[in-house]
């Protein structure tokens, strides 16, 4: 049993989709290529540099340390949220 369901389309979400993109007809503004095309080009790069590298290895080593001490590992995360909380709570 198979119905059709009306799609409403809603002149105030048009207006607000042909302001953010002109053009109106799905393509990304040149602008936010722009953005995109830097981004993914300084990803790239960090991905090749040793950063990358050091950080990959470290969050192994912490996958590893967690599954060999998971109840440490659950102490120390409580600890650092408690010190954190005490440091950025509200103050009364």
């Amino acid at each position: 049993m198979e119905q059709e369901v009306p799609v409403i389309h809603s002149a105030a979400k048009d207006s607000a989709e042909k302001q953010f993109n002109p053009a109106g007809d799905g393509r990304i503004p040149e602008q936010i290529r722009e953005i995109s095309d830097s981004l993914s080009d300084a990803f790239a790069r960090f991905r090749q540099s040793d950063s990358y590298d050091s950080m990959i290895d470290i969050a192994e080593q912490s996958r590893t340390y967690i599954r060999k001490k998971p109840l440490q590992a659950m102490l120390y995360s409580l600890g650092a949220g408690a010190l954190l909380g005490m440091m950025f709570g509200k103050k009364s």
